[in-house]
């Protein structure tokens, strides 16, 4: 295990949504480094299940599950089985995410649909179905969500994206007035660009609409407006993941922090 010294963050039972792979394997792979029980949750069964055995070859407590992010029913059965499995809910992580990419003018209301259902919806079931067993629990807990520097500045051609990510941040804030009463954080942290299989997906986007010709070349385009010179890899979150599930982040709630390299100033 590391030690890096997090207050109140060894034991905690977490829980993260689209840990199979990318951003949400790599905060869910450090927490339990970190001493914590964590569910990682996927729709992806298969690959949720080889994520967290690797936590657990490792030393960590992991389980997996099987989650729909837009049915609550669904997301409902996740928290009750991190209650089950682990005997409570401290800390969770709406981080399951989708992307689209279009000129402004082709975005079609079913592909809008789809990225809202997963990025916003899904969000507003994993901070509300989190929050019903924090407060029966009675001690607090702390709901991190994923959002994104499109959640800040928008894009014309990943119109429905960023509109999704913008919906993230306003439950972050909604949330976070909502529950502080039950002693509840809500807090968001934002990427930039982070080198995971979500820019796989946009490239092809790309090629397809004819934006760019050959792959790498949305990445290296975007790295230019980077001031620390290049994107993240999926681990390079897990500090800002630790801190939020901490009790050294106990006075911020409603906050969107930026983890982006110096892509976009507030």
């Amino acid at each position: 295990m590391t030690q890096a010294g997090y207050k109140g963050l060894k034991g905690k039972v977490c829980v993260v949504t689209g840990a199979a792979q990318g951003i949400g394997r790599g905060i869910a792979t450090r927490l339990a480094q970190e001493g914590c029980s964590v569910i990682f949750a996927d729709l992806k069964t298969a690959d949720v299940e080889s994520a967290a055995e690797a936590a657990r070859a490792a030393g960590g407590r992991a389980a997996s599950f099987t989650v729909d992010v837009t049915e609550r029913s669904s997301v409902a059965g996740l928290v009750q089985y991190a209650a089950e499995t682990f005997g409570a809910l401290d800390v969770m992580f709406n981080n399951a995410g989708i992307t689209h990419g279009c000129d402004f003018l082709d975005l079609h209301e079913r592909d809008f649909d789809r990225v809202m259902r997963v990025n916003g919806l899904g969000v507003l079931f994993g901070i509300q179905e989190a929050a019903k067993q924090m407060i029966s629990q009675g001690t607090g807990g702390k709901i991190v969500n994923t959002n994104s520097q499109a959640g800040k500045t928008a894009w014309p051609d990943y119109a429905g994206y960023c509109a999704s990510k913008f919906v993230v941040s306003s439950l972050t804030q909604s949330g976070a007035r909502a529950l502080a009463k039950h002693r509840i954080t809500v807090n968001s942290f934002a990427p930039g660009l982070a080198r995971t299989p979500i820019w796989e997906v946009l490239e092809a986007d790309a090629m397809a609409a004819g934006q760019i010709h050959e792959r790498g070349e949305m990445v290296k385009e975007f790295e230019k407006g980077i001031l620390l010179g290049r994107g993240q890899e999926p681990g390079e979150f897990g500090g800002i993941a630790c801190y939020l599930a901490s009790e050294d982040s106990d006075w911020i709630t409603g906050q969107t922090i930026m983890i982006d390299g110096g892509m976009v100033f507030l």
